[in-house]
């Protein structure tokens, strides 16, 4: 088997619908199987899968296990010489996993190769990102990472016919070796949400294998379906395993300066926060929320 494409799902019924019909309309030339690992929905993804696409490998679990855990129900069962990591609220352009496995097929350094994201009106959406800093968190928390040198990746400006080589992949569409996978290890279980794919691109780089940009696979990315389902808790989440990186990779003195940049940067925005404009009041709620979860992370 030359490839084995894993979906996590919960509760994106339509889109998963969506994203498999575009899999099978624009199949990858090479031999390939479809794994679909179900987090407890109750939408009717299930169903809709068993009936309409029998030929998927469906893993149905009785709860939800969050990304890196039901990634890796199927990542220890899948068969494939490489393995793509596919969100649910996506769209699969016409030989973009082609273009990938090309790629990694001609660069055997390369241990991961990830596609452009694009947002349903075709504009461009960021897919890559340098590794978390106890700097670039700082900023990010400011809403300044734009402004900061090497905060952010400018990816709007880059050469689109030109693959780059980026410290981070994001997981909605990542084309990695299963011998890398092997090596390194599967998702860390410990995050539920957000920063997964950050833990394991950075394994991954730290044993020695380089991690591209591939801009020429295009995707289309309906960003963010199952996670706004519950805002706060996503809020929460990414600060968390943000929090749980620093510490795994930087050590216990960075995890506590980390929790204190969070602190210092919520109180501000709770304490000069107005309520007329409700988006700015969910900010507000959500920084509320995150000050007073600090003392239990």
């Amino acid at each position: 088997m030359d490839l084995s494409i894993v979906i996590v799902n919960w509760n994106t019924q339509d889109l998963l619908d969506q994203c498999l019909h575009s899999v099978y309309q624009h199949p990858p030339r090479n031999s390939f199987e479809i794994w679909v690992v179900d987090n407890a929905s109750t939408d009717g993804s299930v169903r809709m899968v068993e009936q309409q696409y029998p030929q998927v490998r469906l893993i149905k679990s009785a709860e939800n296990l969050g990304f890196a855990r039901g990634n890796n129900l199927a990542l220890e069962k899948c068969q494939g010489n490489y393995v793509f990591l596919l969100n649910p609220d996506t769209e699969v352009h016409p030989a973009a996993i082609d273009i990938l496995i090309e790629f990694l097929e001609a660069y055997p350094q390369a241990g991961v190769a990830g596609s452009t994201l694009l947002y349903a009106d075709g504009s461009l959406q960021t897919s890559s990102y340098p590794f978390p800093t106890l700097t670039r968190e700082f900023w990010r928390l400011l809403h300044l990472d734009r402004w900061h040198a090497y905060g952010v990746y400018d990816q709007h400006h880059w050469d689109r016919c030109q693959p780059r080589k980026v410290d981070v992949v994001q997981g909605a569409a990542l084309l990695v070796r299963k011998a890398v996978l092997v090596q390194v290890g599967y998702f860390d279980p410990d995050y539920f949400m957000y920063t997964e794919e950050v833990d394991l691109c950075y394994r991954i780089h730290k044993a020695g294998w380089d991690l591209f940009w591939v801009p020429q696979s295009e995707i289309v990315h309906y960003e963010g379906q199952s996670t706004k389902q519950v805002p706060v808790e996503m809020f929460l989440q990414l600060n968390k395993t943000k929090l749980r990186f620093i510490r795994k990779h930087h050590g216990k003195i960075a995890g506590a300066i980390y929790k204190l940049i969070l602190g210092l940067t919520a109180l501000p925005r709770i304490l000069f926060a107005s309520d007329a404009n409700p988006k700015k009041a969910e900010i507000t709620r959500n920084y509320r929320e995150l000050l007073r979860s600090l003392a239990e992370m």
